[in-house]
Order: structure tokens, then sequence, then C-alpha cells
């Protein structure tokens, strides 16, 4: 007995290894591996000087994700060797619910703590992919306690030691991009994926990527708003897919981060039980088959179509004024079905503030034409266009037509001119042609829709988009005002007859 308490002594009194703050850090991480509140918890400053100065951590839905994510990994026991089942974990929420932050909470957690690990981002749209989603893992992954340890680029995040095998990177979700999805392991590690705004994203992606759920622990997480009823998101939240994922909805109005005021007004002017507070705020499918008026394929075709148009097609020009800020003044050319060869003309918000400015481009339009040809009609938006409409039309041009958003509409199923806009360009676009351009693609497809109380149709205001974090759709609205009115080609100058005197032979006069 006495020997044994003197080497329990001994031991005791043995002093403790001491860590450098590197090995600290790479046990604290390890002890993380299977914890992801807590890596959230202690890898940014939350409270300190600087961006989270006023942030305390994520909140009540964000902790309940991490948690059950945290049980789905200690369950599998991944031992590095033999592969594990693939943790799947799909959100539904409404607007502004704390996605993006958590696509780069979990970023960071799979990096800090498994080595080797190899992840694919994509998001529904390219802008949200570059300008939201991997923007905010660049943020975070910067004021992360271990981002020391890895090199953020461009187009994706590296370990510096081991660039090739331990990463991150974002591709596009283009169907035809589907093949980059293809390929990726990490057989002693974590392949992953993260899909946001996952209801828009081709079923292609997600049949290659289940290729790289295969081997060691394998994770892919889905989050967005439901603006589909149908599509592999849909069966992973709804349908037939729904048994192996682990999923959840988020209602916006339960969000320590949502805009209450604004989504009580949403309710107010569309209604608890209508598509867009499904999607918006229900977290929610909509009834119809989309919440978007115009659907993403329509757009693409008419990017790839070829078209032919008449010699005297009349040459409509649609002007959207902004108001300032971060909004554009657009000039948007259009000759029949031929919406793509002739430029749309853009004007910085700032810029244009000084009304000047766009007078004289209008003027400079009307009178010299684009592009060889004259203008027929310059349809402009009157919510900020009313001045500069009166201005043209001192100077002569009274081709220069108002037209008012919000004013009648001449067909008595749409509620007002932009609904009657909005349908007119939905229903050319599948003969048109139009740029291909991300950005005019992704506001095509972006405002929903709804139908009133007196059946009417009514295409989602501006206002409410940019309230909800879209852009503003101006290059859209300066396409769809090409709209407001029928334009008949140009009439034909008659030649002015020929008259002859012939004398007396005919009785005296003229004759042609």
């Amino acid at each position: 007995m006495a020997a044994t308490l003197e080497a329990t002594q001994i031991v005791a009194e043995a002093p403790a290894v001491k860590m450098s703050p590197g090995e600290a850090l790479s046990a604290e991480m390890s002890e993380c591996a299977d914890d992801p509140e807590r890596f959230v918890d202690i890898a940014y400053p939350w409270r300190e000087p600087g961006e989270l100065v006023n942030e305390d951590g994520p909140d009540a839905n964000q902790r309940e994700f991490l948690c059950s994510l945290g049980e789905e990994v200690r369950r599998r026991e991944f031992d590095g060797i033999t592969p594990v089942m693939p943790v799947l974990m799909a959100e539904r929420s409404g607007h502004g619910t704390g996605k993006t932050a958590m696509g780069a909470w979990l970023a960071d957690w799979i990096l800090s703590t498994r080595p080797n690990s190899c992840g694919t981002v994509t998001a529904g749209t390219y802008q949200q992919l570059e300008s939201r989603t991997w923007a905010a893992i660049k943020r975070w992954t910067k004021m992360c306690i271990t981002a020391p340890w890895f090199d953020i680029r461009a187009s994706g995040i590296y370990e510096k030691g081991s660039p090739e095998d331990w990463k991150l990177v974002l591709q596009t979700c283009k169907a035809e991009n589907a093949h980059a999805f293809a390929g990726q392991h990490a057989r002693t590690s974590t392949s992953w994926y993260l899909f946001d705004e996952a209801s828009e994203i081709p079923d292609e992606i997600w049949d290659e990527a289940s290729g790289g759920l295969t081997d060691g622990e394998p994770m892919m997480f889905a989050w967005g708003q439901m603006v589909r009823n149908s599509g592999r998101f849909y069966q992973v939240c709804f349908g037939s897919e729904a048994h192996k994922w682990n999923t959840r909805g988020v209602d916006s109005r339960t969000s320590k981060f949502t805009n209450k005021k604004l989504i009580d007004e949403w309710i107010r002017d569309y209604g608890i039980d209508s598509d867009y507070v499904r999607v918006r705020v229900l977290g929610l499918p909509p009834t119809a088959d989309e919440l978007q008026y115009i659907d993403r394929q329509r757009v693409l075709e008419a990017q790839a179509r070829e078209v032919q148009i008449l010699p005297d097609e009349p040459l409509i020009v649609g002007l959207d004024v902004s108001g300032g800020g971060a909004a554009w003044n657009v000039f948007y050319p259009r000759r029949g079905m031929d919406a793509r060869s002739i430029p749309r003309i853009r004007i910085s918000g700032q810029a244009g503030r000084d009304r000047s400015v766009l007078i004289a481009k209008a003027s400079e339009i009307l009178r010299d034409g684009l592009h060889g040809n004259k203008v027929a009609a310059m349809f402009v938006d009157t919510a900020f266009g009313a001045p500069i409409v009166e201005r043209l039309h001192t100077l002569g041009f009274h081709n220069a037509i108002e037209v008012n958003f919000g004013g009648g509409s001449p067909d008595s199923t749409k509620l007002n001119m932009r609904a009657y806009m909005w349908a007119s360009m939905k229903d050319w676009l599948p003969r048109g042609a139009i740029a291909t351009d991300e950005d005019l693609s992704l506001q095509l497809s972006r405002p929903g829709y709804h139908l009133n109380t007196s059946n009417k149709l009514v295409i989602e205001p501006k206002e409410h988009m940019i309230a909800r974090g879209e852009a503003s759709p101006d290059d859209a609205d300066a396409l769809c005002l090409t709209f407001a009115q029928r334009v008949a080609p140009p009439r034909k100058q008659e030649p002015a007859p020929v008259y002859r005197n012939y004398g007396d032979l005919s009785g005296g006069g003229w004759m042609a």
C-alpha cells in the first residue's frame, strides 16, 4: 500500500506537459470535432471590439441546428478509416434567419477540426454565391481563431501546408457545370457540400454531388427559401428523400435577426395564407408551381435564342429612372423579338441625380437613334421620370411617353401597369432574345407574384424586393417598359405624284 501511495505522489507531483499556443489551439479544435456549437462559441470574437461587438453568438434556431449536427456526428463515431453514412441536413426557412452566417460557421468548423477535408459551396445563382454566401464565408473565416492556418483566396480557402488536400472551393451551379461537382473524395476525412438557396439548384448538380458522399465522413447541407414546390430540395424537405435527411423549418418571426415590422407589413399586404408569406416568412413551399413570376428556364432559353426581325421593326426604348443611391438609370432598347443586339445603357444613380444628365442622354437617343435606328417611342417610368418627359416634350420630342407603374391596366385581369407590362414581357420571352447577363437573368426571375382577392395579378413591388435584400430590378423594369403600348412600324413615305400638263388635249387642266 505504501508503494502505491508513493507512486501516486510521484505522478501527482510530475510537472504538466506544457503545450505551445499552436498545439493548444489544435487540441482545442480536436475537442470541437463533434461539437459545432462549442466551436462557434469559442472561435469568434463575440462581444469584443470590432464587427461582433454587439453580438453574443447564435440565436435559438441556429443553436438547435448546431446541437443536432453534433448529435449526428457523435452517432456515427467515424474512426478515420471505416466509411460512415453521410450527415445530411436541410433547413427551409423564411427570409433573414441567419442561414448565410450558419454556412460560414460550418465551413470554418469543418476546415478547423478535420485535416484534409475537402468541401464545395454553391448557391442558386452566381450573384448569391459571390456576393452573399462566399463573401460571408471569407468574412467569418478572417475573424475565426484558426484564420492563420488558411490562405483565403477569391475562389477558395486552402490550408497553408496542404493546399491541394485540405480546402474549400466555390462552384457555380449551372446544369452544364455539373461535372465540376464530381470526383470529390476524402477517404480519411470529410468530403462535404453546402447548397445555399437550394431550391434553385438544378437536379443535375445534386446528382453529381452525391458521388462525393461515398467514403470517409461525408456531409451535405442544403437550405434556403422554398421558392418551388418541385425539384430535389422540395423532395428532401417534403418528398421521397425526406426520410434520409435531418430537416427542419424556421419561421422568420422566430429569428432574432429579422425585421418584425417589415414581416407584419408583408402579412398585411399579402395575407398569412399567400404564397409570398408562405415562402418569405413561414419557410413553406408555394401552392403554385413556384413563387417567381418568370421562371429561370424561360430566361435562360431567351438568352440562348437567335432571332430575326423585319427591317421596319420599330425601335422602342424603356427608361427606368432611379431615385438615386445604388439603383441604376437604364435605357433598354428593343426591336420586336430582339432585345439583345442593341446594348442597354446604364447611368449610375449618383450621376443620375443631376436630371440634366438623363435629359441630355434621352435627347441624344431620340434625336440620333441607336445603331442606325430611329426611336419610334421612349416609355419613361413616371415615378422619378415625369420632369424628364416634360422637358423632352418642351424640346420637341413628343414620342417620349410617361408610364405610371401603379396606374390602371388596359387588361382587367392585371392590377396595374406593372403587372400588365411584366405579363406582356413574360409572354414575349419564349420567342424573344435577351443578353447573356447574370444580373438581368436574376432580376427577371426574382420578383414574386400573387392573385389578389379580386383575382387580379399582382407583381411584387420593387420596394419589397429591396427590403428582403434583393438588388433593385432596374434592367428588368426598363425592359418591361418597352411593353407599355403597342407601337406600329413606321409608315412608308408615299412618293409625291408627278403632274404633267397635257394642254388642251384633255380638255385642259393637269393630270397625274
